[in-house]
């Protein structure tokens, strides 16, 4: 089959590899149908994660049609469609059974495209596959399934959860990248009075307009406004930067919650001299995907509007291309990009 590999910082090949096969009894083989890149794929392939070796195929997300299933998996069987989750689980450990599959302790957690080879390929090897894939129902829009295997996961379990956002709340997301754009999706679920989105890029702020946003503007009055004010209820970081941060401690109410989503590469200030009497919770977390089948059935009912979060889309023998477009965002508008079998 081909995928794309990795062999050491900034080279990634699309490639001949041998196919995946049956390694454990939980396993399962599925036929990639869609794929995506993400921010993590960008650091890996960037030397950022040395715990990924060369010779791994990168990707962590998929919606596909199982091929073939381990002697003990029970609840897949080949030709069914399925989302491949970024998480695996065991789903025997105690953190499992508690939903927390992030932080899986019998050898789940984020492996796939970085412990083990991934979804950027024509086929993946799903580990743990009854408790690491969902049966895709319904007629969805590959591309917008897709987005069920993290983005949406994350922007849910991580910022609107976490984050605690409920009716009449005002919501700031400060990032209007893929998992703040979704955040804002998801906590319109919720019947926020308003939603602020906060970045530096004009195209950005328009799509967030486009798809919901209360206000999408640049940092400054309305940041400002909070900050004398009486705050946000919830404050959701989504840009994984330091300022990005200090923005929601600023933008936060007494008493109201950051939900950190961001992957911080380096260190933020938490300005404690300011906070200590704010009785802010912050929050941090890994994405679960426990959550993705009750999203699938909010998806299928029409009410998550993410087919505008898909900017481009490619075949998936283009998947140079579509790292070259993601790493591009802020020239080429890219938000989430999908590759498809063609």
């Amino acid at each position: 089959m081909r995928a794309l590999v990795y062999h050491g910082p900034a080279q990634t090949v699309w490639e001949t590899v041998p196919d995946p096969a049956i390694e454990e009894a939980t396993d399962a083989v599925v036929r990639v149908d869609a794929t995506t890149v993400c921010g993590s794929d960008l650091r890996i392939r960037r030397g950022d994660f040395p715990e990924v070796k060369p010779g791994t195929v990168l990707g962590h997300e998929a919606v596909g049609e199982v091929v073939e299933v381990g002697a003990e998996v029970h609840r897949l069987r080949p030709g069914d469609q399925v989302i491949v989750s970024s998480v695996s689980a065991c789903g025997h450990c105690g953190e499992c059974r508690d939903g927390r599959y992030g932080q899986c302790r019998e050898g789940g957690g984020w492996i796939l495209g970085n412990l083990v080879d991934g979804t950027q390929a024509e086929f993946v090897r799903v580990p743990f596959a009854d408790h690491s894939a969902t049966l895709l129902h319904g007629d969805l829009r590959i591309e917008d399934a897709v987005l069920l295997a993290e983005l949406l996961p994350t922007a849910y379990e991580v910022g609107v959860r976490n984050g605690h956002v409920g009716p009449g709340d005002t919501v700031v997301v400060v990032g209007a990248g893929p998992v703040g754009l979704a955040s804002m999706v998801v906590a319109r679920l919720y019947s926020p009075r308003r939603v602020i989105v906060v970045d530096l890029a004009d195209a950005r702020l328009e799509t967030a307009a486009r798809v919901g946003a209360d206000t999408a503007e640049s940092p400054g009055r309305m940041i400002a406004d909070l900050s004398e004010g009486p705050g946000a209820d919830v404050a959701i970081e989504a840009s994984g930067e330091p300022d990005g941060f200090v923005l929601c401690t600023r933008a936060v109410r007494t008493g109201g919650h950051i939900a950190n989503i961001g992957t911080h590469g380096g260190p933020a200030t938490l300005h404690l001299e300011s906070l200590w009497r704010k009785n802010v919770t912050i929050s941090t977390g890994q994405v679960d995907t426990s959550s993705t089948p009750w999203l699938l059935e909010i998806m299928r009912s029409g009410h998550l509007p993410v087919t505008p979060l898909v900017t481009h889309t490619f075949g998936l023998d283009r998947m140079e291309d579509a790292y070259e477009v993601f790493a591009g965002g802020s020239a080429s508008g890219a938000l989430k990009v999908v590759l498809c079998r063609e």
